[in-house]
């Protein structure tokens, strides 16, 4: 359970108790769904853990266990003995059930006393996130419930778990908001120390040295990238070395509290002889940035993932820059993918993800980048929450490209 105090000074300032914040978020969205019961299915969580477990639950256990929440505001946890006395002391659920022997009486007593018509059980065909129940948890569910009308009410819980992750609650707002703002932090303490001739894997290790310093851990692996010598993605750093004339290329985030930040920053070696960046760099510069300003402004509740794509790669091609080859954005939570509506292009990889309309308090990257011959890649990436007239921007963004 994560209780905490968030500092003044934050735009979200009270005592908060994520774990209940987020099941009470979850028996609203039951009532929302005409779901009766979403059903979490589990055993030895530090091996294999679903992603909704730490939402909702929090305390990792080790035998098989059940966690039952009903649109009627019923939070049951059924655990094995030695894991009881933490959710007793966490004041989180309405009934702490345990077991010795076996779990599979009790959980048919548990199921068919609070008869539900329909249980939601976490899988999904497109998005990550929802499908954390494993095969051979749905195999022991199929196992208890036999010869009982509930073995075939099971149904996928992905338009609840995909909604419980993205709508975010004031105190998940907060923290996200702390991660970025320390993100932005991280690269203002980078920048007077970086000189030529340092390579990705020495630049990585400075942003991962200041990461720790304020408490958090890396998001990801960070990545950086020196000029055009090795390809923007998700690569690891290399012994490419910065040199006059490249582009330095870095993406990274921070992991403080349990949620997440991924920003991606920029920063021009200048050649002898230069006063600023070439004139193409800088065009491009301010064309990603610009995009980024455009598609805020038109992120906002209601439209769709692929309407907001679309505008970015239109601006891109108008300008006669080729398109890029992912997403315009992301969700961030408590993992930098975490799941639920994508802001991207109907492309077989993503399935119905761009489709579903983004609601107010998503927090999603803004992000895409132009490739430049001979120079680097241009690619800034900034994380904003969905509000009524757009997206606000959760740190200070990168307005303009840092020259050295």
């Amino acid at each position: 359970m994560l209780d905490l105090v968030i500092p003044v000074g934050s735009s979200y300032n009270r005592p908060m108790n994520l774990i209940r914040e987020k099941i009470d978020q979850a028996v609203e969205l039951l009532d929302e769904l005409d779901l009766d019961m979403w059903l979490l299915a589990v055993r030895e969580t530090p091996v294999m853990a679903d992603p909704t477990h730490a939402l909702v639950v929090g305390i990792e256990v080790a035998w098989e266990s059940f966690f039952v929440f009903t649109r009627k505001g019923d939070a049951v946890s059924l655990v094995g003995n030695f894991d009881e006395a933490d959710f007793a002391r966490s004041g989180n659920f309405t009934e702490v059930m345990s077991y010795t022997e076996g779990v599979s009486a009790d959980f048919r007593k548990l199921i068919s006393r609070l008869d539900p018509k329909s249980i939601g059980v976490n899988y999904s065909l497109e998005d990550p996130s929802s499908d954390g129940l494993t095969h051979g948890m749905f195999m022991q569910l199929q196992n208890h419930l036999k010869g009982t009308p509930y073995a075939d009410r099971l149904v996928s819980a992905a338009r609840l778990t995909s909604k419980l992750r993205a709508r975010k609650t004031s105190g998940e707002l907060a923290l996200l908001e702390r991660a970025a703002i320390e993100a932005e932090k991280v690269f203002g303490r980078l920048v007077p120390q970086l000189k030529v001739g340092l390579t990705e894997i020495e630049v990585a290790e400075i942003i991962d040295r200041e990461i720790r310093a304020c408490g958090g851990e890396p998001s990801f692996e960070t990545i950086c990238n020196a000029g055009d010598k090795t390809e923007p993605g998700h690569g690891s750093p290399t012994t490419a070395v910065m040199e006059p004339g490249d582009l330095m290329h870095i993406d990274f985030g921070v992991l403080l509290d349990g949620y997440c930040s991924d920003i991606q920053r920029l920063v021009y070696f200048k050649r002898p002889g230069e006063s600023a960046a070439p004139p193409e760099l800088t065009e491009a510069f301010n064309k990603v940035r610009d995009i980024i300003t455009e598609t805020g402004k038109i992120t906002v509740p209601g439209k769709e993932g692929r309407e907001i794509d679309a505008v970015a790669r239109e601006m891109l091609i108008d300008d006669g820059y080729e398109p890029y080859q992912h997403a315009l954005g992301h969700q961030l939570g408590r993992a930098v993918h975490d799941g639920g509506a994508l802001l991207g292009p109907e492309w077989e990889r993503y399935g119905k993800l761009p489709c579903i309309p983004i609601e107010k308090d998503n927090v999603f990257t803004l992000e895409l980048e132009i490739m430049l011959p001979g120079i680097g890649c241009v690619g800034l990436e900034e994380d904003v929450v969905v509000t009524d007239t757009g997206a606000r921007f959760l740190c200070p963004r990168q307005m303009e490209l840092v020259v050295l």
